[in-house]
């Protein structure tokens, strides 16, 4: 069935508390994508964020980010005062989140909140944390004695605690019991909100789309709590580490630094801690894009303290017998495979293999020639295409940029869809994309806004400056959602 949804981060909702979150604007997206006939809405990872704010590198792949509580929510329960959450004002720039401001104005309520819970009492938390134990323990505990090591890595704390000894952990949670509480209750409160909001969508109509990197970040409870799942040495430093090698837009690769995993391992276990992954990810979404979907074939291993990643090499991944498991274990799943980049033989045997549906992303299109696998008449059924996604351009910022540095790509797209104007080029694109035989289409929430790069929501390898776009708190236009509606009308999408 052809249907089409929209590409939004929570983070990039407007709120007035600084960062998007699970707040009465969020019903509001749900609401608007209703109206403008919506099947999908397609978020970034959830996890809680550190140094550089990116939600690939989470201090834990299975934990919320504490950022999207909504504070009025906590009001209402009685945990916090509108006075109290005004003196803690973390709302900024209205246009760029300002993630200092936020991380030393949030926990702060956050932690009022806790001492006024008297969570221990109550009889959900107490079920929440122990259906969650097997990932919520370690995640509690790596944050409390993160903090007692003022915010360090874990690779630099002592190393009783480093190397997690028996009597190190049992001291640790005595002593910071209160602390691993407090993490507790952030997570519960995230999930409670999270799950009321998925349900208020689905009842709606609305499928969300959620995203799972295939790496998890090194400083993270997951790499701390399990590091037999990870290439290793005796000491937990790694061996080698992720990214992708050179090419034209980065000329010394890209160095990620993830932890590599032990494949032989997850094998021999059944690949264990994966269907827990998953399966975790298929309560918390409806469809999992699963990202950088080649390193299952084949992966990059870069030599851990290499300062690029130049000197890298390709390794196998654990193939289709991966995905054959997690099927056996989990049933047949919505998973969309992120299959950008260059893809080899094998990597495009093993997404034909598993059925997933592939990406297709416009801006790749019109840089080659007419034979390019990007461009509408060259795709198959069984694609997800978008104009763009959160590392690329807005599509009135791709068009701008390729009439200004490179007119011949620009030509072609104005060739091709007949476009000529700058202020017209998102809605090209998305006449592209909705008018194409992929089944699914997502478009960019900034691109039916016509945003330029100021818009823009990741450059790859780059720091700073990312993750930060919000939208406008009046965006959402009854006119804007009618106009989309008869779009996913004309178009078939309905």
């Amino acid at each position: 069935m052809r249907s089409s949804g929209i590409l939004m981060p929570i983070f990039s909702l407007p709120s007035k508390y600084g960062i998007g979150g699970l707040t009465k604007e969020a019903y509001d997206f749900v609401d608007f994508l209703s109206d403008a006939k919506q099947k999908y809405w397609q978020i970034l990872p959830l996890g809680p964020t550190g140094y550089g704010d990116s939600p690939y590198q989470s201090f834990s792949t299975f934990a919320g980010n504490p950022y999207f509580i909504d504070l009025d929510e906590l009001v209402k329960d009685g945990l916090l005062t509108e006075d109290e959450c005004a003196r803690y004002d973390a709302s900024g720039d209205d246009e760029y989140i300002d993630y200092e401001r936020v991380y030393f104005n949030r926990f702060d309520l956050l932690r009022i909140a806790y001492e006024r819970s008297n969570i221990r009492n109550n009889n959900l938390f107490c079920e929440f944390i122990h259906d969650n134990a097997y990932w919520l323990d370690d995640y509690a505990l790596f944050m409390a004695v993160k903090r007692e090591f003022g915010g360090k890595a874990w690779i630099e704390w002592d190393k009783d605690i480093r190397v997690r000894t028996p009597e190190a952990l049992e001291r640790y949670k005595r002593e910071l019991w209160d602390e691993i509480d407090f993490f507790k209750f952030q997570q519960y409160y995230f999930s409670k909100q999270w799950k009321a909001l998925k349900h208020y969508a689905n009842d709606k109509g609305i499928e969300i789309v959620g995203d799972i990197p295939i790496y998890v970040a090194f400083d993270s409870s997951d790499a701390w709590s399990h590091p037999e799942l990870f290439e290793l040495d005796n000491e937990n430093i790694p061996i080698k580490v992720a990214g992708c090698p050179p090419d034209p837009f980065a000329i010394t690769g890209q160095l990620w630094g993830n932890p590599l995993y032990e494949w032989e391992y997850h094998k021999n276990t059944g690949y264990d801690w994966w269907v827990k992954r998953i399966g975790y990810c298929f309560d918390l979404y409806d469809v999992v894009r699963i990202d950088h979907f080649r390193g299952f074939d084949e992966y990059y291993a870069i030599p851990y303290g290499d300062p690029t990643a130049e000197n890298g090499e390709w390794k196998k991944g654990p193939g289709y017998d991966f995905f054959a498991t997690i099927n056996e274990k989990l049933g047949a799943k919505k998973i969309i495979a992120e299959d950008l980049g260059f893809l080899t033989d094998s990597v495009r045997d093993l997404v034909k293999q598993t059925g997933y549906p592939g990406m297709k992303v416009l801006h790749f299109a019109f840089d080659s020639s007419p034979h390019s696998e990007y461009l509408p008449h060259m795709i198959g059924h069984n694609s997800v295409i978008y104009t763009g996604t959160h590392d690329n351009e807005t599509s009135r910022g791709w068009y701008l940029r390729n009439c200004e540095e490179d007119k011949r790509t620009a030509k072609y797209f104005d060739d091709y869809t007949g476009n000529d104007f700058v202020d017209t080029a998102s809605m090209a694109m998305i006449r592209l994309a909705m008018g194409s035989v992929a089944d699914t289409c997502i478009i960019m929430m900034q691109d039916y806004l016509n945003l330029g790069n100021e818009a823009r929501i990741n450059k790859p390898s780059t720091l700073g400056n990312n993750w930060g776009w919000r939208m406008d708190k009046d965006a959402l236009d009854p006119l804007l959602a009618e106009e989309i509606a008869n779009l996913t009308y004309v178009y078939g999408r309905c």
